[in-house]
């Protein structure tokens, strides 16, 4: 078993931290936009969290170093979709950095233009209202302008793998 507190001044182990971190189980989404320029980004996320009802506001990180950070940047909406227990794959195909992760699926268009996938439980399409810096990523909050949800089962992740609930 890890420590609970380390002495001040020693470094954090990442590897230690990542694995602390797993202990918490989160929802898998797949959060899309469309540029400026109309290009299409998406990328798979866990790091969606609700911040307030009134006004209704939803945030997410994105890695600085992501191939999809420009897209981001220039879109002035985002759509959360919350991958349903059956949507591994499309949790895996939005995880890496193929050229055309949108090729073949038929997707609908949310605010802004972001795509909103099939089959998810949730949808979540989102103004943009602030992005702030967070260490090595960037935090995204958005003002949910509108969503859905269905009774499907989530999508759960959690110790470095695929759950679901039951």
């Amino acid at each position: 078993m890890s420590p609970l507190s380390k002495p001040s001044g020693d470094p954090l182990d990442p590897r230690a931290l990542r694995q602390a971190l797993g202990a918490f189980a989160t929802g898998i989404t797949v959060v899309t936009a469309r540029g400026s320029d109309g290009q299409l980004a998406g990328v798979t996320v866990n790091s969606f969290a609700s911040v307030s009802l009134n006004p209704p506001l939803v945030l997410w990180s994105l890695g600085n170093n992501s191939p999809s950070l420009a897209v981001f940047a220039g879109a002035s909406h985002y759509a959360v979709n919350v991958l349903a227990a059956d949507q591994q794959v499309l949790s895996q195909r939005f995880a890496t950095s193929q050229n055309d992760k949108f090729l073949g699926l038929e997707i609908s268009e949310g605010a802004g233009g972001a795509a909103l996938l099939p089959g998810c439980c949730a949808w979540f399409e989102c103004r943009i209202v602030a992005r702030h810096p967070g260490g090595d990523h960037v935090i995204l909050v958005g003002e949910v302008e509108a969503f859905r949800s269905n009774e499907k089962s989530p999508l759960i992740y959690f110790g470095s793998g695929y759950c679901t609930l039951g």
